[in-house]
C-alpha cells in the first residue's frame, strides 16, 4: 500500500491559488474559509486532494453581521466540511451574536451532518455550553483547542476530536491528555504554523506528527495512519464521504 500523505484538517488559503499550487503541497488539507462569500468563489471548484470548507468566522464582524442560514445551509449541499465557524472572546461582536449564529449553524448540521471545525479563542466554557445544548454529536473538530483540564474531559463526553498544531505542540500539553483517537492534526496556516519549521504550508504538519509519536512512543507512519483512521471514522459517522474528492474517498477506503 501507497504511504498515505499528511492531512491538515484545518489551513487557510487564498481563494484564488491554482489547483496545480494546491496539488503541489502533496497533502490532504481541508481549507477553512471565513465566510459565505468566500465560499461562493470556490464552490465550483473540484479541486483533487483538498476539501473547501464553508465558514463564518466569529471575530469578523461584518461576517457576522451578513450570515445568511438559508445560504449556508444551501452551500452543505456542496462540501462536506465546515469551517472556520464557533465563539471568540476577544472578537468585538457581541458573544451573544455569536451564540446565535453557531446555535443557527448547529441547528443546520444536527439535521446535515458534516465535518465542522471549531474555533474557540478565549470562549472554551462558553463554547462547550452551545455544544451541550445538542448534545454529543459527530463531526465536531475543536480546532487550536486551550482548554482547561476539566472542560478538555467535558469536550471529549460531548464526542469532539481536537487538532494539533504546530504552536500548540510548542506552548501547552493539553494536547498531551487527549487520547490518541481523538487526535487529528491541522497547520492553521498561516497562524498556527509560523514558527515551522520551513517550508510553512498548508498541509505541512510533519512537525506535529514527530511530536505526537515522541509522546506515545510509536513510529511517525503509525501516528500519520491513527490520524486518518480517525478521519475516516468521522466521516463515517457524518455520512459525508461521498462529497469528498475521489482520490480522498480512495485514501480513506485503503485503510
Amino acid at each position: 500500500m501507497r504511504q498515505l500523505p499528511p492531512l491538515d484538517v484545518h489551513g487557510h488559503v487564498a481563494t484564488d491559488i491554482a489547483k496545480s499550487d494546491l496539488e503541489s503541497l502533496g497533502a490532504v488539507v481541508l481549507i477553512a474559509t471565513r465566510s459565505l462569500a468566500d465560499f461562493d468563489l470556490v464552490s465550483h471548484r473540484r479541486d483533487l486532494v483538498s476539501v473547501w470548507g464553508v465558514g463564518c468566522h466569529p471575530s469578523l464582524v461584518g461576517v457576522q453581521r451578513a450570515f445568511d442560514a438559508a445560504g449556508f445551509e444551501k452551500a452543505l449541499a456542496g462540501t462536506p466540511y465546515v469551517a472556520e465557524v464557533g465563539l471568540d472572546g476577544t472578537s468585538r461582536v457581541p458573544i451573544a451574536t455569536q451564540t446565535e449564529t453557531l446555535e443557527a449553524i448547529l441547528r443546520i448540521v444536527d439535521r446535515i451532518p458534516r465535518v465542522v471545525s471549531l474555533h474557540s479563542y478565549k470562549a472554551t466554557s462558553e463554547l462547550l455550553d452551545v455544544l451541550g445544548n445538542h448534545g454529543s454529536r459527530p463531526g465536531r473538530i475543536l480546532h487550536w483547542w486551550l482548554g482547561d483540564g476539566d472542560e478538555t474531559k467535558t469536550a471529549l463526553d460531548l464526542g469532539c476530536y481536537v487538532s494539533v498544531n504546530y504552536s500548540m505542540t510548542r506552548t501547552t500539553d493539553t494536547w498531551k491528555t487527549i487520547p490518541l483517537d481523538r487526535l487529528l492534526m491541522e497547520t492553521d496556516h498561516p497562524h498556527g504554523d509560523r514558527f515551522s519549521a520551513s517550508p510553512r504550508q498548508p498541509g505541512r504538519v510533519q512537525s506535529v506528527e514527530v511530536a505526537i509519536a515522541k509522546h506515545h512512543g510509536l513510529a511517525v507512519d503509525a501516528v500519520r495512519k491513527q490520524i486518518w483512521r480517525n478521519f475516516a471514522r468521522i466521516i463515517v459517522e457524518t455520512n459525508c464521504g461521498t462529497l469528498l474528492p475521489r482520490p480522498v474517498r480512495t485514501m480513506i477506503d485503503s485503510l
